[in-house]
């Protein structure tokens, strides 16, 4: 790019550009990378931007991926880059702006050629560009020193034990973007990649012992969410009061002194601290992703988080994720719902919402909810967010996991508000009327079809099916709560009193004649005690006379069915299909190392 390169629109016809993608080759120890590297481009910060640079660049791209095989400049200007992060640690030590700065320059370009090589060829064809010599067009030695594998480890000690600086800190963040761009071959294939090269080198090559200690690093940036220096920071000297401090504790993450732990890969981390990161970060799809991933996949964060006693602050984000639906991409919201899916799976999880009193949530606009308890409102949302699926995506994967949530709560439902236990009967109401009126159109189209065979017909039998399991498993998240809390939710019962009508017609039908019989049991029931009492009840005293019935109905009476528990299981991928977007969550991060012994937890980190 040169000195004078500081304008995305003068990169198409830049002679060092061209240059480097031409036809001639340069030695690594040519004073031409000096040129090269000299330039103070001001990184992309916003799609926007990233995308005019990519469009500005493409042709010096396309231009280079013919030429290297000839060449081998790509080789080169990874030597040159690799060569100049052995000195890296020290440059930082002695505050060498300028030589930081031109290293962060190579590696910028170095992840902007690997954007196209990645996005127009195969990793065994990238793997060729990364071992063309210097001899006949196409030449390759298999005996040729691994750059791609000395780039990849590389990076991941660059991230690790270069200490974060004002100076460092955009070489750290182009570390971690080349890493992801590495890591995104499986975005630009329909097949699943399961023998990706680059995944080979991180987790079985010479890169393997430094994946912990890179994790460890990635998850502390995450949880100190540093703000990003001055512009041009790694360029001109910046005054700093606590750069030496901040040094050493960045090396103390860097070299954390070894454990005993039998585990392979185990490393400790302040639980605390990121618990605390994640409540607060969930307005982002990628924290949302990361606090999934370590639910789902590290059995000691699940039960660290699930022992806390303050869930309501990682609660409360996912149900406003959920609540803002139309807002949110289908991936955030369906990880939010995963994750509250893995959390129900805990019976103390599901006892301990309903403990929780919430104030006033100012969010919640459909109704002012002065006083509520943290599981009623899960349960009003996870309902709205239903009935919003129902009307808008009509998505079977949402309302499968939408209810399997509420099933797996539903033996534990304890003091449900009044309001969400008029959602809960309102929604059977929608599903009901949703069911009736299928029913309707598949009765006319099967007479329909009987005077005309030439007219194509909807396929009604099979959406009645659908909305026959849907409207299943409402009956059967009713009765799991009637049989195993019936004395704990009046506002349930009353609700169900109040349109028991609803019910009425699917007493005899066979898809459901089994469990309305606890349902149908304790509508009988009640009613006969209101009728006892007279008529013109009020409100409070039809709510006396249910808490008065629950306790005397005998328990026996109401049939027992098979717990409903739901568990999630992720569907097959590989394993780096995720790992990119986990290490995408540093991009604005620093290192810090502030522990409180007490919340020392083991981190177990799986090689395979």
């Amino acid at each position: 790019m040169g000195s004078n390169s500081s304008r995305i629109g003068d990169l198409p016809k830049n002679e060092y550009l061209k240059k480097l993608s031409g036809t001639e080759s340069v030695s690594e120890n040519d004073p031409f990378w000096n040129q090269l590297l000299s330039f103070s481009f001001p990184a992309p910060t916003s799609s926007t931007e990233l995308k005019l640079l990519e469009e500005a660049t493409v042709s010096v791209c396309r231009s280079l991926v013919v030429n290297n095989p000839r060449t081998g400049n790509l080789g080169a200007l990874i030597k040159v880059f690799l060569s100049r992060t052995k000195e890296l640690k020290l440059s930082a030590e002695c505050q060498n702006h300028i030589f930081i700065w031109q290293t962060h320059n190579a590696l910028f370009i170095i992840c902007c050629l690997l954007k196209v090589f990645i996005c127009e060829m195969s990793e065994e064809e990238l793997q060729l560009h990364f071992t063309y010599e210097e001899k006949s067009p196409g030449s390759y030695s298999s005996d040729a020193e691994d750059l791609l594998e000395e780039l990849l480890c590389c990076l991941m000690q660059l991230i690790t034990d270069i200490p974060l600086l004002d100076i460092t800190y955009e070489i750290s963040v182009e570390a971690v973007s080349t890493m992801v761009v590495f890591l995104s071959c499986q975005l630009f294939h329909k097949e699943v990649l399961r023998q990706s090269i680059s995944h080979k080198y991180l987790m079985r090559g010479r890169c393997l012992p430094y994946t912990s200690k890179l994790v460890k690093t990635l998850l502390y940036n995450f949880i100190r969410q540093e703000k990003p220096p001055p512009p041009g920071a790694h360029v001109l000297p910046q005054q700093s009061d606590g750069g030496g401090l901040l040094y050493g504790l960045a090396s103390g993450v860097a070299n954390s002194s070894p454990f005993p732990s039998s585990i392979p890969h185990a490393f400790q981390i302040n639980f605390n601290s990121l618990y605390t990161a994640l409540c607060e970060q969930q307005t982002s799809d990628q924290a949302t992703l990361l606090l999934y991933t370590l639910l789902h996949q590290n059995s000691n964060v699940r039960t660290y988080m699930l022992a806390r006693t303050d869930m309501e602050n990682l609660v409360l984000p996912i149900l406003e994720i959920l609540y803002h639906v139309e807002e949110r991409n289908s991936h955030h919201v369906y990880m939010a719902l995963i994750i509250l899916l893995i959390l129900t799976e805990d019976d103390g999880f599901n006892r301990s919402i309903h403990e929780v009193i919430l104030k006033n949530i100012t969010w919640y606009s459909e109704r002012v909810l002065t006083e509520i308890s943290l599981g009623s409102l899960l349960i009003l949302v996870v309902i709205r967010t239903i009935q919003y699926n129902m009307t808008r995506t009509r998505d079977k994967y949402l309302h499968t996991n939408c209810l399997a949530a509420l099933a797996n709560m539903s033996a534990q439902f304890r003091s449900l508000h009044q309001y969400a236990a008029q959602r809960i009967i309102s929604l059977f109401s929608l599903l009901s009327k949703k069911h009736n009126k299928v029913l309707e159109q598949a009765t006319q189209s099967l007479r329909g079809s009987l005077s005309s065979n030439d007219v194509p017909l909807p396929d009604y039998a099979q959406d009645l099916n659908v909305i026959e399991e849907v409207i299943r498993m409402m009956l059967e998240i009713i009765n799991s709560c009637l049989t195993n809390s019936l004395h704990h939710n009046p506002n349930l019962v009353y609700a169900l009193l109040y349109k028991r009508d609803l019910f009425e017609q699917f007493r005899t039908h066979p898809s459901f004649q089994d469990i309305m019989q606890n349902i149908d049991l304790v509508i009988t029931f009640f009613s006969s005690r209101l009728l006892q009492a007279g008529a013109e009840l009020s409100v409070e005293r039809v709510l006396e006379i249910i808490k008065q019935g629950a306790v005397a109905l005998p328990k026996d009476r109401l049939k027992k069915f098979p717990e409903l528990k739901f568990k999630y299981v992720e569907e097959e991928q590989p394993e780096e299909f995720f790992i990119p977007y986990v290490w995408s969550l540093v991009y604005n991060s620093a290192v810090g190392l502030y522990w409180n012994p007490q919340d020392i937890q083991l981190f177990t980190m799986d090689s395979d």
